[in-house]
């Protein structure tokens, strides 16, 4: 019972723990971080751990975009397609709403340049990894917390785009920054 438990906290949010009855939930004050609204809740989790630890250390860490409607993707790809000439140049840049990461809520945008570059080097121990080499800004979750993130692709035109499927919600990480909802477990709980 005790090990099928642990196992059941590994797949809870960070931003969630399991407790023994009568006992207390840590209490944090912040919530997600701003922008993670539509992500994949592992995405969600691991940018606002990450995103509290660069805050910690002085590097300003922000999302640009998240989260993209069908919409939105669509306009961002014609006015690509427009600006780069043909579907080819602009899929160097940004990709139709079937095949983006962004649409399924699996990837990031952030800024500014320094709190990426901190996030390049720093990303991995939340499993997030930059995946183009001419987007500095650009991340997904590409590895396990604590992994080593995939050789950077050229850009986005080199990859099969089907969206990612789901992961796994990463384990509550040390430092991490957000409520944390109490789970009561035990006989009749």
């Amino acid at each position: 019972m005790i090990a099928k438990l642990a196992l059941s906290a590994m797949a809870l949010p960070a931003l969630f723990v399991l407790t023994a009855p009568g006992a207390h939930a840590d209490q944090r004050t912040a919530a997600a971080a701003a922008g993670t609204e539509g992500l994949n809740p592992a995405l969600a989790a691991a940018y606002t751990e990450a995103e509290a630890s660069a805050r910690a250390e002085g590097v300003t860490l922000y999302i640009n975009s998240g989260y993209r409607s069908y919409a939105e993707q669509q306009a961002m790809w014609e006015d690509g397609v427009a600006t780069y000439g043909s579907p080819d140049e602009a899929r160097r840049w940004v990709l139709p709403p079937e095949e983006s990461t962004h649409v399924s809520g699996q990837a990031i945008d952030v800024g500014p340049q320094p709190g990426a570059q901190w996030l390049e080097r720093n990303g991995n121990r939340w499993g997030l990894c930059r995946i183009y080499a001419n987007e500095w800004w650009h991340f997904e979750l590409a590895t396990v917390p604590g992994g080593q993130c995939p050789a950077l692709r050229a850009d986005a035109s080199e990859q099969p785009h089907a969206p990612a499927p789901p992961q796994a919600v990463p384990p509550l990480l040390t430092g991490s920054a957000g409520p944390l909802k109490a789970w009561r477990w035990g006989p009749g709980q």
